[in-house]
């Protein structure tokens, strides 16, 4: 059992990685990707939101078919769209090509972004998912450590086009891994009542189900913190403060040892004191550090390593946030569970680029604005976790 979790989390892990790293790997390139396409600072942050409007929009469309036809099959034309998407942006000749190839890539990477949260609802439910979930997460925020260290790397030893040569290189490995070592989790005789009508009243399902909104709510502004830092912070590591691309990537890495920490605590905690204590104490917090952090950025102490420092127990927060309330979104929607996790991964994206167009917009060379919008997104989480939360579950069977 141990085993078959562990390599369930490893593969899933890996498959959900696949698009994360699309952003990650490319995060020291921009500065670069600026100079040599001859674009502005919000022309190339174009290419980063487009990506994660596609996955936004298209994973109300996964989930529903993957209820359909099982998981593999769109998994499968996830992986091919991306690998295709990301040698064409390799071959990028102007900033409008590559934003058109990041738009197709984010409609190949949000099937491995959507489907995995479903494989681990057919699994399990409870403390056992919230583990499984933390495994995964364990795999995937490796994302954040390696993958600008990576793209770096390639950036010195090549250019930024060999960043998307390597993209299209780990959708292949995701293919192989797929077709080998990954079985259907969704049988055909839980295919039977899936059709698209069944998928529009599952929708209707879950958007009149308060609970499920406010949960997905809770994690979609908590992601929508990390995706303002994510916009930002190679102009505002490499630009405002003068770190060199390694440099960026080594501070950049250090949210993701705090997120995949303190995430591998949050099924222990789940069953001693349960999910909304978890949540509670870890959205309390969560604001309380980022309000600080503003304060002193606005009095006037404009200094990297305090940035970091309260990034570092930020982000940490987020590692008991984001899972916990996915568990929570997920576990009395295990019939439509393909519907529920695309549409709470929809909700997440919209929300997440929507607050990175606004950070980026008010950006100004320094790190208030992107300070700002991470500590306006943790009052959001605070305030739907007190409203949330005193909803009991049985709403969720009405």
């Amino acid at each position: 059992m141990t085993q078959r979790l562990f390599k369930t989390a490893l593969i899933l892990g890996l498959l959900t990685a696949i698009g994360p790293f699309a952003i990650d790997m490319y995060l020291p390139a921009l500065p670069s990707i600026g100079d040599k396409l001859n674009a502005s600072i919000p022309e190339v942050q174009a290419s980063l939101m487009t990506f994660l409007g596609a996955v936004a929009v298209c994973q109300i469309f996964y989930g529903p078919i993957s209820d359909m036809v099982g998981r593999k099959p769109p998994l499968y034309f996830g992986l091919v769209v991306f690998a295709v998407a990301s040698l064409a942006a390799s071959l990028s000749p102007t900033i409008g090509w590559l934003i058109v190839a990041r738009f197709v890539q984010g409609i190949g990477a949000c099937a491995m972004m959507a489907i995995p949260r479903a494989v681990v609802r057919d699994y399990h439910t409870g403390p056992d998912a919230a583990r499984l979930m933390t495994l995964l997460m364990l795999v995937f925020s490796v994302s954040p450590i390696l993958a600008p260290l990576t793209g770096s790397l390639i950036i010195e030893l090549w250019s930024w086009r060999g960043i998307f040569m390597l993209m299209a290189f780990c959708a292949v490995l995701g293919i192989v891994l797929l077709t080998f070592a990954m079985p259907e989790t969704r049988p055909k005789e839980m295919r039977l009542d899936s059709s698209v009508s069944s998928a529009l009243a599952s929708y209707a399902t879950l958007l009149r189900d308060r609970r499920f909104l406010g949960l997905s709510f809770i994690g979609g502004f908590g992601m929508a913190s990390f995706f303002g830092f994510l916009a930002n912070s190679s102009f505002v590591y490499i630009d405002h403060y003068g770190l060199d691309p390694t440099q960026y990537s080594f501070a950049f890495s250090v949210n993701a040892v705090a997120f995949i920490g303190v995430s591998q605590f949050t099924a222990t905690l789940a069953r001693r004191h349960g999910f909304n204590a978890i949540i509670r104490l870890a959205a309390t917090s969560f604001s309380a550090i980022t309000l600080v952090l503003l304060v002193l950025f606005l009095a006037g102490v404009d200094m990297l390593p305090v940035l970091m420092v309260f990034l570092f127990f930020s982000f940490g927060c987020l590692g008991l946030i984001i899972p916990s309330s996915a568990v929570l979104a997920l576990d009395d929607h295990g019939a439509i569970a393909g519907s529920a996790s695309a549409l709470m991964g929809t909700i997440q994206m919209v929300t997440g680029a929507g607050v990175m167009a606004i950070v980026s917009a008010f950006f100004n060379g320094t790190a208030i604005p992107m300070v700002a919008g991470i500590a306006v997104c943790a009052a959001i989480v605070l305030a739907l976790t007190t409203v949330t939360l005193r909803m009991p579950a049985a709403i969720l069977a009405e």
